[in-house]
């Protein structure tokens, strides 16, 4: 389940882009919102659509993509609550880079852009935090682009599961991370992927519950995929 519920009268506290504000601050602006509810693979938006919200996501994840020509789609991330969405499109006013889809039942908070932007322009201190995130963005996107290039898909599917399972606190989390979408992330095939993730279950550093995949031997998986076996804290 998720590990952070909005108090009721501060929404957006828990939100670390909003971790900075104060709770005058953070209440004006999500005054300003509307609550909305995505059903599993419901479509937040697509690419190529108006970049005129932030969507903060209270409950639930999402997978953000970008489509192929024949139909085809690589996922970038995924993404849980407590989080945002759609901060780079609202700061440029650009049309949005990829689309995000519902992989939960998922609920967020869309705050207009001029809202937004309204306290960027009079906060310092939310601006730093827009900052911030769109260097671990940059960074995010520079290590995907080295790991296509330097790791074998088995070395990448180690790392997507340890990124992405590894903090997860409850090992039956609803949201689940499917062998489907571990090859969406990985750009491997389906057929490869499972291989590989049957081979890992063999080992004993994982198994597979319907849909879900549990990390059984996380520091075998740091290793896989090269990452240093006790990360810093």
């Amino acid at each position: 389940m998720d590990r952070w519920r909005a108090v009721p009268n501060d929404p957006l506290r828990g939100v670390a882009l909003f971790a900075g504000l104060d709770l005058r601050s953070r209440r004006r602006l999500a005054a300003s919102a509307e609550s909305r509810v995505y059903r599993e693979a419901q479509v937040l938006f697509r690419e190529g659509d108006p970049g005129d919200v932030l969507f903060v996501l209270r409950h639930g994840a999402v997978a953000v993509y970008r489509s192929g020509p024949a139909g085809d789609r690589a996922v970038l991330t995924l993404v849980r609550a407590p989080n945002v969405l759609g901060e780079i499109s609202l700061l440029d006013g650009a049309p949005r880079s990829a689309s995000v889809e519902a992989i939960a039942p998922t609920e967020a908070l869309v705050l207009p852009r001029t809202a937004f932007l309204d306290l960027v322009h009079t906060d310092r201190r939310l601006m730093d935090e827009v900052f911030r995130a769109m260097g671990a963005m940059a960074r995010r996107l520079t290590e995907q682009k080295a790991d296509h290039i330097f790791l074998d898909l088995p070395g990448r599917v180690a790392k997507t599961l340890v990124r992405l399972l590894a903090s997860v606190e409850d090992e039956h989390d609803p949201v689940g991370l499917s062998q489907g979408r571990v090859a969406e992330l990985v750009g491997g095939s389906r057929q490869s992927v499972n291989q590989v993730i049957r081979t890992f279950a063999h080992r004993g550093w994982l198994r597979t519950e319907g849909r879900s995949i549990v990390l059984t031997d996380l520091a075998s998986l740091r290793r896989r995929a090269g990452l240093p076996e006790h990360p810093e804290s």
